[in-house]
């Protein structure tokens, strides 16, 4: 009875032992690990400045939000499309899934690096997060992929509802030759048409395009009250809002409706042509609500300008995971289950509130338009109007 004793003691002392060994891998252990986000995104290049902008604004919801959620330290993993080519978008998305076991993909400042990724993310059911790729259908097509930030679509459809409200009723077209520049101006002549609006030209430019004098003179001739664009913000949007005060259209009071970011960037370059300028978005560094007050100091503070429509995706993208990560307790173990508990999310922005449409995991929100004035000798845009609950 003795030995019979004994073995059971030890055989006991054995089991606790391994219990004790086997604590690390228990729920409670694993919700310590950290939570890898794999950013991918020009960081260099022509492009590198969306990059940059997207990391700088992670960073900024870090630093207003913390580190960690539901017990759980956050860790961004950058990636730079130094190429900025699909193909090296997919090969950075493969190395993040299989080598850094991260949770979550994010970045992607084109449309045609998120199509590459895409269907990798429903291969490996990988939840998604768009900080940018703003042509509409991504996140229909493909399950794995929701949206932080907008599309073209989205932010073009309302500014053709206002201009017939106020008066502009004959508008030109004018964009550069690429997907986002035809799926602007094509929202925009839909809703304006419905309107009532009449179409006097179009035209498009290619993309690399920085002489815009012949373009602006056919808006000189048409006799438009507006022109309708979606150019690259940056060099080609002011090298056009020069030519169209050099030619006399900003003295004439025709207008310029674009879709585009201009914060103060890309605005002080274009002068006083910008007073020209109203614009259709779903951020401005000017809107005054506590959250965007938080996110501009932090910006500044890492990038040493305000930041722009461009810049938020990387700070609500953070947001969004933040928030499915909070609602799961910070179990991301199903991840068919992340991307069920982000449709119908609404999360708190320096844009105002926005939620994940449950149909299509794109964005519900509010698009502002803005009229760009000269305050205190600077250049800055100052909302005028509003359309809620806009879907894309």
């Amino acid at each position: 009875m003795k030995r019979t004793s004994f073995h059971l003691a030890r055989r006991l002392a054995l089991v606790v032992g391994s219990v004790a060994l086997a604590a690390p891998w228990t729920p409670a252990a694993v919700a310590q690990e950290r939570i890898k986000v794999g950013i991918i995104a020009p960081m260099s290049g022509p492009f590198g400045s969306y990059g940059q902008k997207f990391l700088n604004s992670a960073k900024a919801y870090q630093k207003i939000h913390g580190e960690s959620v539901a017990g759980r330290k956050v860790e961004l993993i950058v990636r730079d499309n130094s190429t900025n080519t699909p193909d090296m978008a997919k090969r950075l998305a493969q190395e993040l899934v299989s080598r850094d076991k991260v949770d979550f993909l994010s970045g992607f400042a084109l449309t045609s690096d998120a199509l590459a990724v895409a269907p990798l993310a429903v291969q490996t059911q990988m939840p998604t997060v768009l900080m940018l790729a703003a042509t509409a259908g991504v996140t229909q097509k493909f399950p794995f992929v929701t949206r932080a930030s907008y599309t073209n679509r989205q932010i073009s459809m309302p500014m053709g509802e206002w201009a017939m409200k106020n008066g502009l009723k004959k508008v030109y077209l004018l964009a550069s030759d690429y997907a986002p520049g035809a799926e602007s101006t094509e929202a925009f002549e839909k809703t304006f048409k419905e309107k009532g609006g009449e179409i006097v030209g179009s035209v498009k430019v290619p993309l690399q395009n920085l002489d815009f004098s012949a373009y602006v003179q056919r808006i000189k001739d048409a006799k438009a009250d507006a022109v309708f664009t979606f150019l690259p913000s940056g060099e080609p949007m002011g090298s056009f809002m020069k030519s169209f005060e050099q030619r006399g259209l900003a003295a004439a009071g025709v207008k310029v409706l674009a879709a585009t970011d201009i914060s103060p960037e890309y605005l002080r370059p274009m002068g006083d042509a910008a007073l020209s300028l109203i614009n259709t978005g779903i951020y401005y560094e000017t809107l005054d609500n506590p959250e965007s007050k938080a996110y501009q100091t932090a910006f500044q503070a890492l990038a040493g300008q305000p930041a722009g429509l461009i810049a938020l995706g990387g700070f609500d993208a953070l947001g969004v995971i933040y928030e499915v990560t909070r609602k799961l307790n910070g179990d991301l173990s199903d991840k068919a289950k992340v991307m069920a508990s982000m449709k119908g999310l609404t999360i708190r922005s320096p844009r105002g509130a926005f939620t994940i449409d449950p149909q299509t995991r794109g964005v519900v929100q509010t698009v502002y338009i803005a009229k760009v004035e000269k305050k205190n000798g600077v250049l800055v845009p100052v909302v005028v109007d509003r359309f809620d609950n806009t879907h894309d």
